[in-house]
């Protein structure tokens, strides 16, 4: 069983910051692009970061400057170092990743969600 549990939401003033993690477990041969995502209520999922696997990253443009990405490959693990946070960032954020288990296909997989609150 593949599986990624994220860790390290909560609740943080206006300009504060906050890490999360996200770490892959179980059979895994491979490990290509991760990612974050967040959902806010009433909205639709939207892409917060990407990495590859190689450490190219990308960007939804709300969170230029102020979110870095970055993930240890040997500790199969993905982070998100958010600075700067605005009430607007306040989602659940879920963690993403393409994992290509032992003898099976890639499959996309998803984290349970972590919920950042921010107050203004």
């Amino acid at each position: 069983q593949v599986q990624l549990v994220e860790s390290g939401g909560g609740l943080v003033q206006a300009g504060g910051s906050l890490r999360l993690s996200c770490a892959a477990s179980g059979s895994i041969f491979r490990i290509g692009c991760m990612g974050w995502y967040r959902q806010a209520p009433g909205k639709q999922r939207d892409l917060v970061a990407t990495i590859a696997a190689v450490g190219n990253t990308n960007y939804a443009d709300s969170v230029k400057g102020r979110f870095t990405i970055a993930r240890d490959n040997a500790k199969r693990t993905v982070y998100l170092q958010m600075n700067s946070l605005e009430p607007e960032d306040t989602a659940v954020y879920y963690c993403n990743a393409l994992i290509q288990p032992f003898g099976a296909l890639d499959r996309d997989v998803w984290g349970q969600g972590t919920q950042v609150t921010v107050s203004s």
